[in-house]
């Protein structure tokens, strides 16, 4: 059965910066494309970023630009989000996720052989 499991969040003032980490298993992790999601309490989830097969390409959504980084290491199985001059905005709980694509994972619509993580939250104080 494969799993995401996130690790990193916690409570960090404005300005400040987390790291978030996903492991995985139980799927051959270099066939997916890799992913971070968020909801924030009483919104919509949202895209954050996603990393191509081989980290050849990375796309993030535009208020994280220049802020937020994804990275992946086949070898270990594991995705990371670093996160730096976080504003209050940024408050919510980040899900990790795996999928076919970057596309999919973008679409905020699992595919049938995709993964999401239980999440994480993340609290920024102002």
């Amino acid at each position: 059965q494969a799993q995401l499991v996130e690790s990193g969040g916690g409570l960090v003032q404005a300005g400040g910066s987390l790291r978030l980490s996903c492991a995985a298993s139980g799927l051959t992790f270099s066939r997916y494309a890799m992913g971070w999601i968020r909801q924030a309490p009483g919104k919509e989830r949202e895209f954050v970023a996603a990393i191509g097969l081989n980290a050849e390409y990375t796309y993030y959504t535009g208020s994280v630009k220049g802020r937020f980084t994804i990275a992946r290491d086949n070898a270990k199985n594991t995705v990371s989000l670093q996160m730096n001059s976080l504003k209050p905005e940024d408050t919510a709980v980040y899900y990790c996720a795996a999928d076919t694509t970057t596309a999919q994972i973008m679409s905020l619509r699992k595919s049938p052989g995709g993964y999401w993580g239980q999440g994480t939250q993340v609290t920024v104080s102002s």
